[in-house]
Parts: structure tokens; C-alpha cells; sequence
């Protein structure tokens, strides 16, 4: 048997992109329930946020009072994920889709694109990400593909089958907390879970073990700098 993983020190942030603001309970978090679980159980440290509960600004900028908006509750939550090893978005599906909320979530986190580490790399490099989906309608892969994408695309790395979801009987049909649904005894999403959960799990691992990922090819001071490895200029030109 392989040896448990060693998560002290790892920190984890899950959003819930859910229409429905706490107290109301939310499918997405039943789900939420049993990732979190294993990682509590190997000692990271969770954090668990429904976005809608804040005042999170429309916008592609990492504040938006500093264009226009009176309020944005993003900064604060933007501090929570860079000091995070592990981000797991979660949401429903509505219309074949991520949530609105979803989209905002993402949005925004494509709004720290020009924010570096200390390295001279894109701020989320060395940092790993999955979703989880839930529903009474299909859409789960389609959901997942558009969440997953736009996670590495801001610098995010994606471990192997980094999603799970679960969809009742096409709608309308069950939700996945809904007596009877058989969504928290489902075999085939308990196991996705599973193994989305402890891939994220040892990747975080490794990358702290590692110090991130090498910083060579991938500095975007450096290329600023005018230093570009392997694109220099023919001097036939």
C-alpha cells in the first residue's frame, strides 16, 4: 500500500458558486462536503466561501473601486486563494452552464493575470485547481471543460481527472441533497471526488516539496526584460 500523503502546512480554499445565499442550503455544498473532508482528514487547512454571500464587483480588474465601483469584496478574497496551495471551484449547473456566479468567479481571477510571484512568474503558478459540479440537468463535462480551461489558462496547474459532478434524472428531476436523489451514495461520483481530492492533494505536495515550478522559460520579467530564450531575431533579416 502506498504511504498516506504529508498535507501539514497545505492550505486549500473552496468557492461555492451557488445562486443561493447562505443560510439556504445548497446542493453544491453536499458535495463540497466530501472533498473537504479528506482534505481536513490529511490536516489542510480549509476554507470554504459561497461568493455570493459577497459584495464581489463586476470587472477584470483585481479592485474595482479603483474604476468606478463604491464596493468589492474581491481583494479580500483574491489574499484568501494566493495564500492557498489548492482551489476548488464548485457550482451548479443552470441552462447547460456554469452558474453566472461561476462566471463572475472566473472573471475575476482572470483579473490577477498581471499579478506576479516572486520568482517573476504568473501569481498562480505552483498553485493546483479542480471543480466540482452538481445539477438535475446534463452539462457536468461541459461545465468542467470551461471551469478547468479557464483555471490553467491564469496559471493554475490541473492535476489528472481534477473534476467530479453529479446530475439526477434529466430535469426536472432531483438535486443532489434531495431525499431519494442517491447523489452523496453514488458510487461513480464518490470516486471521482476521491481521486480529484488526492490529486490535488499530492500535486500541491510536490510542488512544495519542489519550490513551485521551475522558474526558467516561464518569467515573464525576464522576457519583459527583453531577454527571449530561443526567439531570437535571424540575422538575415
Amino acid at each position: 500500500m502506498t504511504q498516506s500523503p504529508d498535507a501539514s502546512g497545505l492550505k486549500a480554499v473552496f468557492v461555492n458558486a451557488t445562486l443561493k445565499k447562505s443560510p439556504e442550503p445548497s446542493h453544491t455544498d453536499g458535495l463540497v462536503d466530501k472533498s473537504a473532508e479528506i482534505l481536513t482528514a490529511h490536516g489542510v487547512e480549509v476554507t470554504r466561501l459561497r461568493a455570493i454571500d459577497h459584495d464581489i464587483a463586476t470587472g477584470v480588474y483585481p479592485d474595482m473601486t479603483e474604476h468606478g465601483w463604491e464596493t468589492d469584496a474581491w481583494p479580500g478574497i483574491l489574499e484568501q486563494i494566493m495564500a492557498a496551495d489548492i482551489l476548488v471551484l464548485a457550482g451548479p449547473i443552470w441552462l447547460g452552464d456554469n452558474s453566472s456566479v461561476m462566471k463572475q468567479v472566473i472573471e475575476r481571477l482572470y483579473s490577477a493575470s498581471g499579478i506576479l510571484n516572486g520568482a517573476g512568474q504568473y501569481a498562480f503558478y505552483g498553485k493546483v485547481a479542480g471543480c466540482l459540479i452538481t445539477g438535475n440537468e446534463d452539462g457536468v463535462k461541459h461545465c468542467a471543460m470551461n471551469v478547468l480551461y479557464s483555471l490553467q489558462h491564469v496559471g493554475f496547474t490541473i492535476p489528472p481527472q481534477a473534476d467530479a459532478g453529479w446530475i439526477g434524472e434529466a430535469g426536472p428531476g432531483p438535486s443532489y441533497l434531495d431525499e431519494g436523489s442517491g447523489g452523496p451514495e453514488n458510487d461513480f461520483t464518490n470516486r471521482n471526488t476521491t481521486f480529484m481530492t488526492y490529486n490535488l492533494l499530492h500535486l500541491a505536495g510536490m510542488f512544495r516539496a519542489a519550490g513551485g515550478i521551475p522558474a526558467f522559460g516561464n518569467q515573464r520579467t525576464v522576457w519583459d526584460s527583453g531577454v527571449h530564450e530561443f526567439h531570437h531575431n535571424p540575422e538575415y533579416r
